[in-house]
C-alpha cells in the first residue's frame, strides 16, 4: 500500500472553513522503519502528536460543514507547524526524552523528510485554502497540561492568533463567556512563529484565522473529542458574524 503523509476529509463539503490539524498523527512513516527508536509509552505521549487534537478537527469539520486536511506523520519526524529555516524543526530532544533516529539526521536527512512529508502536507493545504476566495483557516491542537516541571497550565482552551485578530477576538470573548471555561489568550504558548502554518497559509495571504489549543486531558476519549468540536462550531460561526466585512 502506497503511503500519504496526508490526509484530506470532507473534500467537497461546501463551508467555508479550512480545518487543520498538524499534528493529528504519531506514526512514523514506513521508510524510517515505522519507528524513531523510542519506546511505544513515549510514542504516545504529547511529544510524538496533539493527543485528542484529530478528533476535534473532525468533529469540528463535520459540525462546520467543512473540509479538514491533517498531517499523518509524528512532529518527531518533522514539524509540520514550523518554518523550514526553523531550529526545532526536527528534534533531537524534547521533553526529557532523547529521539534516537533523529540522532544521526544530517542536513540531507533533513529535505529528504521534507520533500517527502512535510512539503506534500502543505502544498495540499494551500491548494484547498485556495480553493475559496473566501476561505478562512481553523487550525486545531491541543496541549498537555503539564509541560517540563512546570506550574500546571489552568486553561481549558486557548486562542492563539498574531497580528490578525479579527476572528481570535470575538471567539475569545464568545469561549470568555462559558461559565465553565478557563481561556487563555496566546496560551500555553505564543500566538505566532514565522513560517508556521498560519503565517504560510492564512497570514500571508490575507485570510481570517484561529489557531485553537484545547488540553488534552479534557478530550482524551472520541466522545469527549466530537463534543469538543460540536461545541466549538456554533461559538466560531457565531464569531466570524462579528469580523468586519
Amino acid at each position: 500500500m502506497t503511503y500519504t503523509p496526508y490526509h484530506i476529509e470532507g473534500e467537497g463539503r461546501k463551508g467555508r472553513f479550512l480545518v487543520t490539524c498538524d499534528h493529528a498523527s504519531n506514526s512514523v512513516p514506513p521508510d524510517l522503519g515505522g519507528t524513531l527508536g523510542l519506546p511505544a509509552d513515549d510514542m504516545a505521549r504529547h511529544i510524538a502528536y496533539d493527543v485528542g487534537a484529530l478528533g476535534v478537527a473532525r468533529g469540528l469539520a463535520e459540525a462546520l460543514d467543512s473540509p479538514l486536511a491533517w498531517a499523518d506523520f509524528s512532529r518527531l519526524v518533522i514539524d509540520p507547524n514550523r518554518g523550514e529555516d526553523d531550529p526545532t524543526l526536527l528534534m533531537r530532544l524534547y521533553d526529557g526524552s532523547v529521539i534516537p533516529g533523529n540522532r544521526a539526521a544530517d542536513a540531507t536527512e533533513k529535505q529528504r523528510r521534507l520533500d517527502a512529508y512535510y512539503r506534500p502536507y502543505h502544498e495540499a493545504v494551500a491548494g484547498l485554502a485556495a480553493a475559496r476566495d473566501d476561505t478562512v483557516i481553523i487550525a486545531v491542537h491541543s496541549f498537555t497540561r503539564q509541560l517540563r516541571g512546570r506550574p500546571s497550565r489552568p486553561w481549558h482552551v486557548g486562542i492563539l492568533h498574531a497580528w490578525d485578530r479579527r476572528l481570535a477576538d470575538p471567539l475569545i470573548a464568545a469561549l470568555e463567556d462559558e461559565p465553565d471555561l478557563t481561556v487563555g489568550r496566546n496560551q500555553p504558548y505564543p500566538g505566532h512563529l514565522p513560517g508556521d502554518s498560519i503565517d504560510r497559509h492564512a497570514l500571508h495571504h490575507g485570510r481570517i484565522n484561529t489557531l485553537i489549543e484545547v488540553r488534552n486531558d479534557l478530550i482524551e476519549t472520541e466522545q469527549a473529542q466530537t463534543h469538543w468540536g460540536a461545541r466549538l462550531a456554533p461559538l466560531i460561526q457565531a464569531a466570524l458574524t462579528k469580523v468586519p466585512d
